[in-house]
């Protein structure tokens, strides 16, 4: 690297804690590549998963509703942008690598099936007999071997440091064919703080926005919602603080207070953790205890959360419904194209290795958005298209 390419790593690494992931410092590419010139090494992954097949798909990905059930409801795309503004907050608020944060947070759902969490499900159980599927391996295989953009190299090339963020959870089995990557899983040590950060920054954004498109959609009401401490008490205030203000515009008010709450809470409690390991590096991080938490007050208020909307919003009987529908359109897919790989693409089709072949199955399913896969659903199993 060059002493003037390495004087901008600098300053782009200006302003940041010891402890952070610097850009100058990143462990690297697995294909060596030269300097990214203009943007950090962040920058350039940030840049690079923005302008990914699997990124744009993220469109028409189910968060919790299908994108046919409306236009205003979140989708997996909205999801990963907010999730990169809150861990931006979060991450300018601890002096840590705001631009490490926005790519791991943009990239953090690449690998998410059709149909939200019962697509990974399903097909998690399809899989059983070929080594799982989970939706984290998943988008480390799109950004590491699944997109096509680059005549050097299969995936995207990202930072070790972006990749060790994506992949939040690991089984020992999958750690040990994954090297450096998976040495963590296996030694129990803890990735960056930025990796630890946007974990909860996903967190805060689902909590909340669920909220939202719960309401929104009718499945939920406000009747409901004072099962709901945390939610209440901000309400409260804000009903306090505005009389009179509609409904829409209260709810409003009160999301933004809830995550307001939940950010601040997390920025004092990481702040405290931190200053008490007093961490010197990246390494030193790695080797502590988890150091990006909320405090047990705060961790009780969102479980309490989590617990009241998969009740009341993930296993309401209208989401059940779909989830009906969905489980069915990607198992028998999967089935369909396990019994007839010429069903398949070419690309898609493996002689003489059942392992790859259903390994690429699901590269192809997971791949799919929504409404393609209903698609293609209807086009094999639909006498209509014959």
């Amino acid at each position: 690297m060059s002493s003037q390419v390495t004087a901008i790593m600098r300053d782009f690494d200006a302003g940041l804690a010891p402890y952070a992931a610097h850009s100058a410092q990143s462990r690297g590419r697995t294909h060596a590549e030269p300097g990214p010139g203009s943007r950090s090494e962040y920058q350039r992954d940030r840049d690079r998963i923005i302008h990914s097949t699997a990124f744009r798909r993220l469109e028409y990905k189910t968060q919790v509703f299908i994108n046919h059930e409306g236009d205003l409801f979140r989708t997996r795309l909205t999801h990963s942008i907010e999730v990169a503004q809150i861990g931006r907050t979060l991450a300018r608020s601890l002096r840590l690598n705001e631009d490490l944060v926005e790519a791991t947070a943009l990239a953090h759902d690449l690998g998410h099936t059709p149909f939200g969490h019962v697509g990974q499900d399903v097909l998690n159980e399809c899989m059983k007999d070929f080594g799982g599927f989970e939706h984290n391996l998943q988008s480390l295989r799109v950004v590491d071997h699944l997109e096509e953009h680059y005549g050097a190299f299969d995936g995207l090339n990202l930072t070790f440091e972006t990749r060790e963020g994506i992949l939040k959870h690991c089984s020992l089995n999958n750690a040990r064919q994954l090297g450096e990557l998976g040495q963590r899983f296996i030694e129990r040590s803890q990735p960056s703080l930025e990796a630890q950060l946007t974990n909860l920054a996903d967190e805060i954004a689902y909590n909340n926005h669920d909220i939202d498109d719960g309401l929104r959609s009718g499945l939920l009401t406000m009747a409901q919602m004072e099962e709901v401490e945390l939610f209440v008490r901000l309400h409260r205030e804000v009903e306090a603080r505005y009389p009179g203000l509609p409904g829409r515009r209260a709810l409003y008010e009160t999301i933004r207070l809830m995550i307001t709450a939940m950010t601040a809470d997390l920025v004092e409690t990481s702040a405290r953790l931190i200053a008490e390991a007093a961490p010197s590096t990246i390494d030193d991080v790695r080797a502590a205890l988890p150091l990006i938490r909320f405090s047990d007050a705060m961790r009780a208020e969102t479980v309490a959360l989590k617990r009241f909307l998969y009740a009341n919003l993930y296993r309401h009987f209208q989401v059940n419904r779909t989830r009906v529908k969905a489980s069915r359109i990607v198992r028998e897919l999967f089935e369909a194209f396990l019994t007839d790989p010429v069903l398949l693409p070419g690309d898609y089709q493996v002689q003489d290795d059942p392992h790859r072949q259903a390994r690429k199955i699901a590269d192809y399913i997971a791949g799919m958005t929504d409404r393609y896969a209903i698609r293609e659903h209807r086009r094999i199993f639909s006498l209509e298209h014959f």
